[in-house]
């Protein structure tokens, strides 16, 4: 797979557990995450800000993608999510605050929102919110596992008959080889 393949539209903790599909790490180093924060930035603003990506964020983005990934997987089981993983997202969101800034410009008070901490810790925070958004959305009952047979990518289930998670890369493939085997079964 290569990174333009990756997986882009879910909520942004479940796009950082699918950077790690059946056959790649899409988040390999500071080149594969630039790529990724770039792609999620239309979407996510507050990723734009990470330029030069350090060896560290890598780290970081990492750590909170294997805790995120854990949560997926107890909760695709049926069981609760584990406090250690709780408190691994804590322990990122406390790493980088955040707080608002007032400035005036042109006489006008504008105020911001900014995070503390160093770019791995602020990028760690961010991904850990979006991590905590999506355990506490009420349509966390709706994630599913793709059913294509080597897929582990994961989604939130918009539509009652979704079964992939995309239908240009698993659902085509799927579809096809489920036409070729009739066919060939038929010959």
């Amino acid at each position: 797979m290569k990174r333009h393949d990756a997986l882009i539209g879910e909520p942004l903790a479940l796009d950082l557990v699918n950077t790690r599909p059946a056959d790649a790490d899409l988040l390999d180093g500071p080149e594969g995450l630039a790529d990724w924060l770039a792609r999620q930035s239309d979407r996510y603003p507050e990723l734009a800000g990470f330029d030069a990506i350090p060896a560290a964020a890598v780290t970081a983005a990492g750590a909170v993608r294997e805790l995120v990934d854990e949560s997926v997987t107890a909760l695709l089981e049926g069981r609760p999510v584990p406090p250690g993983v709780v408190e691994g997202l804590n322990r990122a969101l406390r790493a980088a605050p955040v707080h608002k800034r007032l400035a005036m410009e042109d006489g006008i008070a504008v105020v911001t929102t900014e995070r503390s901490g160093t770019s791995a810790e602020r990028l760690a925070a961010i991904l850990a919110e979006a991590a905590a958004e999506l355990l506490a959305n009420p349509g966390i009952g709706k994630l599913k596992q793709c059913e294509a047979d080597d897929c582990r990518l994961v989604f939130l289930q918009t539509h009652p008959r979704r079964r992939w998670c995309s239908a240009e890369r698993c659902g085509n493939r799927v579809r096809v080889a489920r036409y070729y085997q009739q066919n060939k079964k038929s010959s």
